[in-house]
C-alpha cells in the first residue's frame, strides 16, 4: 500500500459532501491511521468516529445504488456475465 498523507479530522469536509470513492479512499486512511497506533487516544478516538461517520455514508449510498438498480430491473437484481 502507498504512504497515506496525515489526517487532520478538524478540517476535514462535511461526510455528506464526499463522493462514494472520495469517503472510501478516506475511510481506508483513517483505518491505516488508527492501526498504526501511532496516535494519542484523543486523536484516535476522532479518526474512530471519522472512520464511523464514512463507513455508514458508504453504506447508505450503497444501499440507495442497490435500490437504484431494482427499481430499474423490476425483478431484482440482474446478474451480469462478462464473456
Amino acid at each position: 500500500m502507498s504512504a497515506l498523507p496525515p489526517l487532520d479530522v478538524s478540517n476535514a469536509r462535511p461526510v455528506e459532501q464526499l463522493s462514494y470513492e472520495e469517503a472510501l479512499n478516506e475511510l481506508e486512511s483513517v483505518v491505516a491511521a488508527l492501526e498504526s497506533g501511532e496516535h494519542t487516544l484523543e486523536v484516535s478516538m476522532a479518526l474512530y468516529e471519522r472512520g464511523q461517520a464514512l463507513a455508514r455514508y458508504c453504506t447508505s449510498l450503497l444501499e440507495k445504488a442497490e435500490l437504484k438498480v431494482r427499481m430499474l430491473t423490476d425483478e431484482g437484481l440482474v446478474e451480469f456475465h462478462t464473456e
